[in-house]
């Protein structure tokens, strides 16, 4: 189904620009659409990315541009050991090869055919197994692993040497790599041996090298959360399609947390009661979560 919005703004803005602020795709997303012939602007197919729209005018998305933003996959990962997140090099395996139709958990709108890309959005190393979001969606994108992101991301870590007070201080709040200061992190000792890492941002293997420079070896490295969405028991080696509970609770918990608020514990709460009762339920072909009303 088409959609339709009118621009309500001061001044003219690029259209691909008002396309993504309204949560209908990324600005590059906009910019395909709009090559394609996909969309109006009173009336007239728009081809030029740059086009600028006015207030008062009204853009319309096709049918056919709208059915392919809702048919865009992403992938919700159980990564293994030994699996690459991103671009191999020769003898690696990309994890992206782990999603297909015999390793579904549930169901999933679509399946990925040969030409289909699912990009990660966010390490994990190839040592490092858990939690790994794969992805057509580019405003999820954004607020997964955007400039202006700062959702958390929960690991559990196994490593071997002397967990003292005064490594743990360090590892909360007194590390520079690459000549930058870490954000502040959280870190507690969960069991012997055990800690749980809680951090908003994500350098090259940030926690082996923050373990290494207080005298610990990683064994084990396990990421289990990113924002709202929990791994839960979700089979290593398996994937499941992401929800439109699940991908607005992201989206909206990156927006809380990008301008100072807090993201609401319904929001929270939603994520997790969605990987709970609906792993394995398809997206809707609906309205997609974090978009505006089709009309």
């Amino acid at each position: 189904m088409a959609q339709e919005h009118t621009y309500q703004g001061d001044e003219p803005v690029r259209l691909n620009k008002w396309m993504a602020q309204l949560g209908l795709c990324s600005r590059r997303e906009a910019e395909a659409l709009i090559s394609r012939g996909e969309v109006k602007v009173n009336g007239e197919t728009v081809s030029e990315p740059g086009h600028k729209i006015s207030p008062g005018e009204t853009m319309v998305l096709g049918s056919a541009g709208a059915k392919a933003l809702d048919d865009q996959l992403t992938a919700v990962l159980h990564k293994p050991v030994g699996y690459v997140s991103a671009q191999p090099e020769a003898g690696q395996t990309p994890a992206v090869r782990l999603v297909t139709k015999a390793n579904l958990v549930g169901k999933a709108p679509k399946l990925p055919g040969a030409k289909t890309q699912l990009a990660p959005l966010g390490r994990l190393d190839m040592d490092s197994r858990g939690l790994l979001l794969l992805s057509q969606d580019g405003v999820l994108a954004k607020a997964v692993i955007g400039p202006h992101s700062n959702l958390d991301k929960e690991y559990l870590v196994t490593v071997k040497g002397q967990v003292t007070p005064q490594a743990l201080d360090k590892l909360r709040h007194g590390l520079t790599l690459d000549g930058r200061r870490l954000k502040h992190a959280k870190v507690d000792q969960v069991s012997p041996g055990r800690l749980r890492f809680i951090l908003r941002e994500g350098r090259n293997r940030q926690i082996r090298r923050m373990c290494e420079l207080v005298g610990l070896l990683v064994v084990d490295l396990y990421r289990v959360r990113i924002g709202p969405l929990e791994l839960g028991d979700l089979p290593e080696g398996k994937w499941r399609a992401l929800t439109e509970e699940e991908r607005a609770s992201l989206i909206s918990s990156a927006s809380a947390e990008a301008s100072g608020r807090r993201p609401s514990s319904s929001a929270a709460s939603g994520a997790r009661s969605a990987s709970a009762r609906s792993r394995g339920k398809p997206r809707s072909a609906g309205a997609r979560a974090g978009r505006p009303r089709k009309r």
